[in-house]
Formats: structure tokens, C-alpha cells, sequence
């Protein structure tokens, strides 16, 4: 079986962020008030996504203590790697090159940006 991860929306991206993020098993309301700046939502609202997400299989809801307990099933950079792949297939031809001279030619990239991809790369090289 491949591992083909599921997409998640902005707002279950959002959501899994601050799951992520906390490293401990949080309660819906402290997901909401995380939340607070970005989305103006009701517990219900959040919960419904939760429930989502737990079908989906990206969080487990742990009832045994009396209130609902949410951990993360999938890894933030599990996620990240698997859906940066897709992205790269989908829109740049599996191309990171097609991918960088995109956002250069139309300047959502600095030239201070390539210096620091650049360095990073040399990094990446003197490590491997």
C-alpha cells in the first residue's frame, strides 16, 4: 500500500499546525483559541473539522480521560514531504527548477532568496 496522503484544506492545515505545534495532546478548545487570530469560528465549527480530520486519519481523539484529547496520527514533515511532492507534480512538471525560475521571473523571489537557497544547498552538500 502507498502511502498516499490525503489533502488537507487551509482551515484543517491551519488546525493541524497548531497540533503540531503544541507536541502534547491538546483540547479542542485550546485549538480554538489558538485559532482565535486567524478564524472566526464557533467550537462547533472546529469540531466538525476535527471529526474530519479524525475519518481522514491525520488525528486521534483520545476520550478516556473525560475530555477529548487530540494528538497528531501524521507527522508535520511526513505531511509536508508528501504534499510538496504532489504540489511539485502537479503545477511545476516535477521540476524544482521550473518551480524556482517561476517565482524569479515573476519576482516572489529575491535575488537575496537564491543567495540564501544557495548557501543552503552548499550546506546540504557538505554534510551529505
Amino acid at each position: 500500500m502507498g502511502t498516499t496522503v490525503k489533502k488537507l484544506g487551509e482551515a484543517e492545515l491551519e488546525i493541524m499546525q497548531v497540533i503540531w505545534d503544541s507536541g502534547n495532546p491538546v483540547t479542542s478548545n485550546y485549538i480554538l483559541k489558538e485559532l482565535q487570530g486567524r478564524r472566526q469560528w464557533q467550537l462547533s465549527t472546529l469540531m466538525t473539522s476535527l471529526t474530519r480530520l479524525a475519518a481522514k486519519g491525520f488525528v486521534h481523539c483520545d476520550r478516556s480521560t473525560g475530555s477529548n484529547l487530540y494528538t497528531s496520527v501524521i507527522a508535520e514533515n511526513e505531511y509536508k514531504a508528501g504534499a510538496s511532492k504532489h504540489f511539485l507534480e502537479k503545477l511545476y512538471n516535477n521540476s524544482i527548477q521550473n518551480m524556482i525560475a517561476t517565482l524569479y521571473s515573476d519576482r516572489a523571489i529575491k535575488n537575496s532568496d537564491i543567495q540564501e537557497l544557495r548557501d543552503f544547498l552548499d550546506k546540504l552538500e557538505d554534510e551529505g
